[in-house]
């Protein structure tokens, strides 16, 4: 799976470019297919970012990124 680093994940925010993605434990999802996602965008949450802190305040679990296409993995920080 390709690695991406968090610069290149910001890029697809669903603004600077067409891709929507963004990553949860160090795989990156395409969400662009779901509605609520349409111009980067879902409730408080922006494209193009590491999600992992913020799904505990979401009212779903971890489960809904089984709907999307895992395309790459997150680059650590430590490289």
């Amino acid at each position: 799976m390709k690695e991406y680093t968090k610069a290149q994940l910001a890029l697809r925010n669903g603004q600077d470019r067409e891709e929507i993605w963004c990553a949860y434990k160090g795989i990156i999802y395409d969400v662009g297919s779901s509605r609520l996602w349409r111009n980067g965008h879902h409730y408080e949450h922006w494209a193009g970012q590491d999600l992992t802190k913020e799904l505990g305040d979401a009212p779903h679990t971890e489960k809904v990124f089984e709907r999307f296409s895992a395309i790459g993995k997150l680059q650590s920080q430590e490289k």
